[in-house]
């Protein structure tokens, strides 16, 4: 039997099977995120210093720096094993030992409690590793 007609067969009974679904991970759907309203995104702007809105976006951005590639790489890595978890995830960019990250939450056009969950977690792992000044 050639390898793509055994292929189409397995996926075709897969496909078929009554327990399929409980073989692949379900997609958990939130409910739609709405911005937060400019009352609550001056409240929670305030618990997070050095944050700034973007111009012409409706997002957050701050700009960290650490000793080095080493440490801005690993404070990357544990940002993005959070965000995976939290399904939500920053937009940045790393040149050597600076990470710029911009948050926003693209399925609700807008800035929304997660960005300010994961702004909170990013600023955590941040503390022990950026440089002051």
């Amino acid at each position: 039997m050639p390898a793509a007609t055994a292929r189409a067969g397995r996926l075709s009974a897969l496909a078929a099977s009554p327990d399929a679904a409980c073989r692949f991970p379900k997609t958990q759907i939130e409910p739609t995120m709405t911005p937060l309203s400019p009352q609550a995104r001056a409240t929670l702007l305030a618990e997070l210093p050095g944050w700034t809105t973007v111009q012409d976006r409706d997002a957050i951005f701050k700009r960290f720096t650490f000793h080095d590639f080493n440490a801005a790489f690993g404070f990357m890595t544990r940002v993005a094993i959070q965000a995976d978890k939290a399904d939500h995830h920053p937009e940045w960019f790393n040149v050597y030992n600076r990470v710029d990250i911009t948050l926003s939450t693209h399925d609700a056009n807008g800035l929304t409690q997660r960005d300010i969950d994961l702004a909170h977690f990013i600023e955590r792992a941040a503390a022990a590793l950026v440089v002051p000044g």
